[in-house]
């Protein structure tokens, strides 16, 4: 069968998505659309699509067959519908995401030049501590101590925006909200985290928090790593870590080290067979901190197995796949029994930055790893987990980043007497809890450099540490709430250079 449906180039009318929509509904499938060059085609489809699907997952279908649909966005965003309401919001400076990113340079931004116009935008209403989930799945915090509401947060003055965001439109400089609302902005900085990739790995989402299958890196799944290693006294756990980039990377093997520890702790360790499969080559990226993690893996036995990627898991069968891949690129899929397994899904940028013109090749937003500022979109700056600088994604690196963000963007706007750059080092810290009581405090910055804040007799972060621990536990949690949250920046100040050094 077929149907008609003419459009003229560059002109596609409500009432012709609307004809090409009829037709799609009523066409037997698979349908072919055709054009001359497939833009039309694409564009009735994304338009007819609009209210069905999520529009960055629109947007990602039409980018990956080859078609940039930057130009319907709105409509898109409008359920496939020219916008007749021409309200828009209008502020100095927008900030995508209320995470640690996104109020820390809030706060900042305030804390130097009061009463700024300011929007943050983002739709939760729970604002949660991550780093303490390690903590929740070893038995030592509540989940309660990791939450705080929202409007608690946000800086006083600034306008929190409830909404998602659906685009960008940075040559416009506007962001574009579910629902098509636009908001203009002078300064944009996007710091809206990760996504977690859940859907990527086959049955992981039935059986998450059931049947022995955990993770630590979700708010809800934290306290039951902790009830399983509680009820475990024999058998075989299994911890993973997929592709870099990802949260906080020393994570997957915090969740390993205090789980063995309770175990050993509890004379069942002699019972338990404990691997770790690693998506990666190595057990840690700074080579300087692995020789005190090794001391760990060989005091509670652990199996280290390197180039294994979770694949597919079968909860009640206590069955998980990993394909490996060797030495020379081939790859085989393997299989593992378990009884219980601490996952960590793959990670992405979210997907409205990663199918927007503020993305890398790879989805992350695109800054300079010196200044944060965008490469090729100047009003535009990144924080956080989002940005593709090669820096540890983690709390530490964003408490570093706001400040160098907060100065750079007032610098641009002529509200502070600063004539030279702040630059950001790459700075990330990763307080490995080798052991309940002791951590390897791992601080370094671009290319693995070791940066140690503290005196070597105070500190010694090549060794693990009990003072590191009561700095984990007792001190970097309220630093968080009540000094990088609040503007304050102990130990947090920017450098300034005019040319970074390489």
């Amino acid at each position: 069968e077929a149907r008609y449906v003419p459009v003229e180039t560059g002109k596609v009318s409500d009432a012709d998505a609307a004809k090409f929509t009829a037709a799609m509904e009523e066409l037997p499938k698979p349908v072919l659309a055709f054009c001359r060059s497939g833009m039309r085609s694409t564009t009735l489809w994304a338009l007819s699509e609009a209210g069905r699907r999520p529009l960055p997952e629109i947007l990602a279908k039409a980018k990956a067959a080859g078609y940039d649909m930057s130009g319907v966005t709105r409509r898109i965003a409008n359920g496939g519908q020219v916008p007749t309401d021409t309200a828009e919001m209008s502020h100095d400076i927008v900030i995508v995401g209320a995470g640690a990113g996104g109020i820390a340079a809030a706060a900042s931004l305030i804390a130097r030049v009061p009463n700024l116009d300011i929007a943050i935008i983002d739709p939760a209403d729970i604002h949660y501590y991550q780093p303490g989930w390690t903590l929740v799945g070893g038995g030592v915090f509540t989940p309660e101590e990791t939450r705080r509401d929202m409007a608690s947060l946000i800086p006083e003055g600034v306008r929190w925006i409830r909404a998602a965001v659906a685009a960008f439109e940075p040559d416009a400089k506007a962001v574009i909200l579910e629902g098509c609302r636009v908001v203009r902005y002078k300064k944009l900085i996007v710091a809206p985290g990760l996504k977690l990739n859940w859907h990527g790995i086959e049955g992981l989402e039935q059986t998450l928090g059931r049947n022995g299958v955990t993770s630590n890196y979700r708010y809800d799944l934290a306290p039951y790593t902790w009830d399983l290693v509680k009820s475990i006294s024999g058998g075989t756990a299994l911890f993973t870590q997929p592709p870099m980039p990802i949260k906080c990377a020393g994570a997957p093997q915090k969740a390993m080290y205090l789980s063995a520890y309770e175990w050993e702790r509890r004379g069942t360790l002699k019972n338990t067979k404990v691997e770790f499969l690693n998506a990666g080559g190595v057990l840690f990226g700074v080579k300087d901190y692995v020789p005190a993690l090794m001391d760990y893996v060989k005091r509670y036995g652990i199996d280290l197995s390197f180039g294994h990627d979770l694949k597919k898991i079968d909860g009640p069968a206590k069955t998980a796949w990993f394909e490996t891949t060797d030495a020379s690129g081939g790859k085989e899929v393997v299989e593992r029994r378990f009884d219980m397994i601490h996952v960590v899904p793959p990670q992405t940028a979210p997907d409205f930055v990663r199918v927007s013109p503020l993305a890398n090749d790879a989805g992350w937003l695109e800054v300079d790893q010196w200044t944060l500022r965008h490469v090729r979109h100047h009003d535009v700056y990144g924080l956080g987990d989002v940005i593709g600088a090669p820096n540890a994604k983690t709390a530490a690196a964003a408490r570093k980043q706001a400040p160098v963000v907060a100065e750079n963007v007032l610098r641009d706007l002529g509200l502070i007497d600063e004539p030279r750059t702040a630059i950001y080092d790459g700075y990330g810290s990763c307080p490995l809890t080798v052991e309940r009581g002791k951590v390897v405090l791992a601080e370094f910055a671009y290319r693995g450099k070791r940066v140690p804040s503290f005196p070597k007799w105070f500190i010694d972060d090549l060794k693990p540490s009990r003072t590191a621990w009561l700095l984990k536990e007792k001190i970097l949690p309220p630093v968080y709430w009540q000094a990088m949250l609040k503007g304050r920046e102990p130990m947090a100040k920017p450098e300034h250079e005019t040319t970074p050094a390489a």
